[in-house]
């Protein structure tokens, strides 16, 4: 595990990827397993057995850690014996076995809408928001940013064509797999006060502003380690009641079977009374 780190930033320099803060969290999920399953913390990948990871999972269940939580530990572990890394482990003459995971299956809960008093005090701290805090929030409430993609944007981002401001980006965590890119409209407003405030890069976006965001969403009532995110998912949710599944994946840079389970509610229609007789 000490050895991750080191290839990871040999890879990166050749790839762009793994990004630091992903290999943080593997290490980081990798150690808590090694204490759940009773490993020393240095201990070498092959003692991570399928017993070992069995006993782990048990251990994080038995905690009181959700089914996703434990699993998502245990993915950390699994990153470890990703493809890029079977180089790195041959150069050091490493015998590296395949890795049994166990045989589990948590999904992510389906989204639920807030309920219009909640998105009403949304829109109420959005409006007070200023600086930092109100571009961060607008890239995420507006244009459906993850937090990492907030922290990575520059002005290159912000492009122009025939005479619209758009923003255009490609979503980090889905950037070696669909690839997708995101271009989507910026509204005057947005643009203007970006301008007033002598322009982007007068802005310092870091950690300590998504922080202090997902603090203040935490005490409107949107629960859990990534309450910032909920930003996120408000938006592309409202794309999707207003303009469809199609304009709600341009969006997210999202396939629309994603979308329609993480980011959106369509449980809960949004058409009004209507007689599908009268279509015909």
């Amino acid at each position: 595990m000490r050895y991750y780190p080191i290839a990871a930033a040999a890879e990166r320099a050749k790839t762009g990827l793994p990004g630091e803060r992903t290999v943080g969290n593997v290490v980081c999920g990798a150690r808590q397993v090694c204490r759940a399953a009773g490993l020393d913390l240095e201990a070498p990948v092959v003692h991570f057995t399928r017993p070992a990871l069995d006993h782990a999972l048990a251990m994080f269940l038995r905690r009181g850690l959700s089914r996703l939580t434990a699993y998502t530990y245990i993915n950390n572990v699994r990153a470890l014996f990703a493809h890029w890394a079977e180089p790195y482990y041959a150069d050091r003459l490493w015998d590296v076995p395949r890795l049994e995971f166990p045989a589990f299956r948590a999904l992510a809960p389906r989204y639920v809408r807030p309920d219009g008093e909640q998105l009403r005090q949304v829109k109420i701290w959005y409006a007070t928001l200023k600086g930092e805090m109100w571009l961060a929030a607008t890239l995420m409430l507006e244009f459906a940013m993850r937090n990492g993609d907030v922290l990575r944007m520059t002005k290159q981002n912000f492009i122009e064509k025939d005479g619209q401001r758009y923003l255009d980006y490609t979503p980090h965590k889905t950037a070696l797999t669909s690839g997708r890119r995101v271009c989507w409209p910026i509204h005057p407003d947005i643009w203007n006060r970006i301008n007033l405030a002598g322009g982007f890069d007068a802005f310092d976006l870091t950690d300590d502003i998504l922080h202090s965001i997902g603090a203040d969403m935490r005490h409107l009532g949107f629960r859990g380690n990534k309450s910032a995110y909920e930003l996120r998912k408000i938006c592309i949710d409202h794309v999707y009641q207003h303009f469809g599944a199609e304009l709600a994946s341009s969006i997210s840079g999202d396939d629309i079977k994603t979308v329609t389970r993480y980011y959106a509610d369509p449980s809960k229609p949004t058409v009004g009374n209507i007689r599908i007789v009268d279509f015909l």
